[in-house]
């Protein structure tokens, strides 16, 4: 077979493999092992997410726009997969046996490509989506800018509108967010296997949820637990979380879809 034919991505989407409903806790497993394998690498990258998480946190609140904090969780949840490539090359590292280094994590050579832009494109394009709902639905609920976090509870709380507020946010947002899982759940770190483009990846995840509803529908639960624990936690704790759920995604990449 010549050089072209070699590199050329394949044509074919791979099969998928069907789990069980603890596979998502094994990925937990791996990921942690993967962390205490590479702890300073993984505290950096987790500590400089971390930190970006709780500044743009500690300019809404003293800008009075604390509220807008859930909608920016939100956003943050559905453009994850992107922010976790360097976290997928720690993980392929380890597992091919070789020591990760501080210029692959910053720089992921094979996610260096056109498809990782344009299924970065994708999910930007779901998030000012999910902004934009959020945004109409505030408009709908109340004609007041509710400044500061007392203001909002109390809105959210004890208002009716505010309650229907939350309640219809929570299932908009959720159906965007699951449509976004569903979409870069494995696409991401399967593009950094060049024998895929952006269409065959996004295809194959959509493929792995479908096949495995519910134990993806519960590593959904878990992502969505473990940062809200690493939120609570001052922010600090999201740089042991995200690390753990960045790389436990690979080995869900790889426990999913056969080689």
């Amino acid at each position: 077979m010549s050089e072209q034919g070699a590199s050329a991505p394949s044509q074919r989407l791979p099969d998928i493999n069907t789990i069980g409903l603890q596979a998502p806790l094994d990925w937990l497993a791996a990921g942690w092992r993967d962390f205490l394998a590479a702890p300073l690498l993984s505290l950096l990258y987790g500590s400089v997410l971390a930190a970006i998480s709780a500044g743009i946190f500690w300019v809404l609140y003293a800008t009075g726009s604390a509220s807008w904090f859930y909608v920016l969780l939100g956003g943050f949840l559905i453009i994850g997969p992107m922010l976790g490539m360097g976290l997928y090359a720690i993980a392929r590292a380890l597992a091919e046996g070789r020591k990760p280094r501080l210029l692959d994590v910053i720089w992921v050579q094979d996610a260096a490509r056109k498809d990782q832009l344009l299924l970065g494109l994708l999910l930007v394009f779901l998030y000012f989506l999910w902004a934009r709902i959020a945004q109409v639905i505030y408009a709908l609920s109340t004609w007041r800018i509710l400044k500061g976090r007392s203001e909002f509870l109390h809105f959210v709380l004890v208002d009716p509108n505010g309650q229907m507020m939350i309640l219809m946010g929570l299932l908009t947002g959720g159906v965007v967010a699951f449509c976004n899982y569903a979409l870069a759940a494995v696409a991401a770190p399967m593009l950094l296997d060049r024998r895929y483009d952006v269409f065959m990846a996004l295809a194959t995840s959509v493929r792995c949820v479908n096949r495995n509803f519910f134990p993806m529908l519960f590593w959904a639960v878990l992502i969505v637990l473990l940062t809200l624990l690493g939120i609570l936690a001052a922010f600090a704790g999201l740089a042991i979380v995200f690390p753990v759920i960045g790389m436990a995604s690979w080995h869900a990449y790889r426990a999913l879809v056969r080689a």
